[in-house]
């Protein structure tokens, strides 16, 4: 596949993802970059705002082997990786994997079981790897998480670790729909006795295993110049020395900013990287790995105030 041909492959996906989604157009982007650069994505939005949905949609446009784990406060880390089980009949221990062994997992409401559960994922996410018991298995080499989690709700849940939350290549907020969007949806699912599935509404694959890598291989062909290069340090270099924080961004980060921002400029049709690529990129790959200092937690400082504030203070190349 040639980079000419990713676009068009890209606005398939949105098409199909379209047919069961009403808005939520800058999601499936973010997810659509998040796939063919190897990364992750964490949606934070109200109760009822399509987060599973669109997740189920993706899966299913581009070929994805879907799963799911609801978490749950009882959850145990076994129950998402699987365990070696001992057979009574054969006298011998047999393999049960868990449901990340498959192509996109949806981590629904991660927030809601404890720290050694949540870190069950660290592993597979970063190396798509597991271990069980001492040995390491692979994952899919497309392996994706699409975690969600509501921002509203405090009871019951847990925060998660910094480090878990630096392996997510972006948060998505996920809001509201706008007016008319919202009477979209009324009129097209209000009518449904059930609640319906992708394939009821004719969201057909339209990608495979094969497609996707060769896109992914064509990514890694965008050109990232120097001069693009040093934005995306200065950038993440610049989350370190601001008062208002006191935690900046990792050398992942920018890491993850580069091949993100290839990713971008391919589904947008160039075999370059521009400075728009990162600053339209820059408050998802952001917001969830800086840390406010307590002195702008007391002054009601946001967390996307503060990135705005360093994207507008750190001069892009022309």
């Amino acid at each position: 596949m040639t980079l000419d041909e990713v676009p068009a492959l890209a606005q398939r996906v949105r098409a199909e993802v379209g047919k069961a989604v009403v808005g939520q157009e800058q999601t499936v982007e973010l997810m659509l970059v998040a796939l063919l650069s190897g990364g992750h994505i964490l949606l934070e939005g109200p109760p009822g705002t399509a987060k599973t949905l669109i997740a189920h949609s993706f899966a299913r446009a581009t070929g994805l082997g879907f799963g799911r784990i609801q978490f749950t406060p009882d959850l145990l880390p076994g129950d998402i990786i699987g365990a070696n089980l001992f057979n009574f009949q054969t006298s011998s221990f047999s393999l049960t994997r868990g449901p990340i062994f498959c192509d996109l997992l949806l981590a629904d409401e991660i927030n809601r079981t404890p720290p050694k559960t949540q870190a069950a994922l660290l592993e597979a996410m970063q190396e798509r790897t597991v271990t069980i018991d001492g040995d390491t298995l692979p994952l899919g080499p497309r392996f994706t998480v699409v975690a969600t989690q509501n921002p509203i709700e405090q009871q019951g849940v847990y925060p998660l670790p910094e480090a878990q939350l630096d392996r997510f290549l972006f948060k998505q907020l996920v809001g509201y729909p706008s007016a008319e969007e919202e009477r979209r949806i009324i009129a097209a699912h209000g009518s449904r006795q059930s609640v319906m599935t992708p394939d009821d509404w004719g969201v057909e694959r339209v990608l495979d295993a094969s497609a996707i890598a060769a896109a992914a291989d064509a990514v890694e062909t965008v050109r990232l110049v120097d001069e693009v290069v040093d934005y995306i340090a200065a950038l993440v270099r610049g989350t370190r020395r601001v008062a208002d924080l006191a935690g900046g961004a990792s050398p992942r980060a920018g890491a993850m900013m580069a091949g993100a921002a290839r990713a971008r400029a391919a589904i947008d049709g160039r075999d370059f990287v521009i400075p728009d690529d990162v600053k339209t990129l820059a408050p998802a790959l952001l917001r969830h790995r800086l840390i406010l200092s307590p002195a702008a937690e007391i002054d009601g400082r946001a967390i996307e105030d503060v990135v705005a504030g360093i994207i507008d203070t750190i001069d892009a190349p022309r």
